[in-house]
């Protein structure tokens, strides 16, 4: 890293080591290090599905409701590849970092995130310690949704052709009507969308954030970009109600606010930098 990018880390580090509370913000850039695509634009997307780019289908008509109605083998080939692959992916190192730092704060630690992998808790993070704003695709509800039931698709396997990237054999359903079940994930004009859970975890962040010290907040936000800005929005609240210091994360959209800390790198990269500068910091 250059000058000015070590002085940036040093900011950081001390805002970090001097926080009382911890705020994770994290948004598809975050998964990258651990190989996951991001889906940035319809080439990404297209690279990571090819057989979408043949019929000319982008992510944003793809992650839609209706086709779990319309072609529910294509629906499911999507969602189902998507599941087996982020329960096949090992998080990165950088998790490890950010649940190092968070057991470390006075008032503990939160994570917002608008990724559905629930790889911050496959990392120890505690369930009632995550708000997954647009849902968890580790989690089904029923397609029509006959009502509103939200249960684990711990035991769901979906078998995906890795040719034509659709779902094959049975598919899941919903055990209170028999309907197709579809991921509890908010996905583009979805009305069927059922957000109890996330509600309840958007509770338990309210909650948790009023007890916040004031001025001794740190968010941390990874991975997080301005074409869906539900993550940075967040992220940029939670300093202005409460005071601290915003550590923004992104290797295109690293602008922040005056005063607060921008670096132009990768997840990973950026945790371990500070992470080295906390411990000399500390004598560890």
């Amino acid at each position: 890293m250059n000058t000015e990018s070590n002085d940036l880390i040093e900011r950081a580090a001390k805002a970090i080591d001097g926080a009382e509370a911890l705020l994770i913000c994290a948004g598809a850039g975050m998964g990258v290090d651990s190989g996951l695509p991001d889906f940035r634009g319809n080439e990404g997307f297209w690279n990571a599905y090819p057989p979408l780019r043949d019929l000319g289908i982008s992510f944003v008509e793809m992650a839609n409701p209706g086709w779990f109605e319309q072609d529910p083998t294509l629906a499911w080939g999507f969602y189902g590849h998507r599941l087996n692959l982020y329960r096949d992916t090992v998080p990165h190192g950088g998790f490890g970092i950010l649940k190092a730092w968070a057991e470390n704060m006075s008032h503990g630690a939160f994570v917002f995130t608008s990724n559905v992998d629930g790889h911050f808790q496959q990392s120890g993070f505690s369930d009632d310690s995550v708000l997954e704003c647009h849902g968890s695709l580790n989690h089904l509800q029923c397609s029509s949704p006959c009502g509103y039931s939200i249960w684990s698709a711990h035991s769901t396997e979906v078998e995906v052709d890795d040719e034509s990237f659709r779902a094959s054999g049975t598919l899941p359903f919903c055990p209170d009507c028999g309907t197709l079940a579809r991921p509890n994930v908010l996905m583009f004009g979805d009305y069927g969308w059922v957000p109890q859970r996330s509600h309840a975890q958007e509770s338990r962040f309210r909650s948790w954030m009023a007890s916040v010290p004031e001025g001794g907040l740190v968010v941390v936000e990874l991975g997080a970009g301005t074409a869906v800005p539900t993550v940075r929005y967040a992220a940029e609240r939670a300093i202005d109600g409460v005071g601290g210091t915003l550590i923004r994360i992104n290797i295109r959209e690293p602008q922040v606010p005056r005063g607060e800390i921008g670096i132009a790198a990768g997840a990973l990269e950026t945790l371990e930098a500070i992470e080295a500068r906390v411990d000399s910091e500390t004598g560890n």
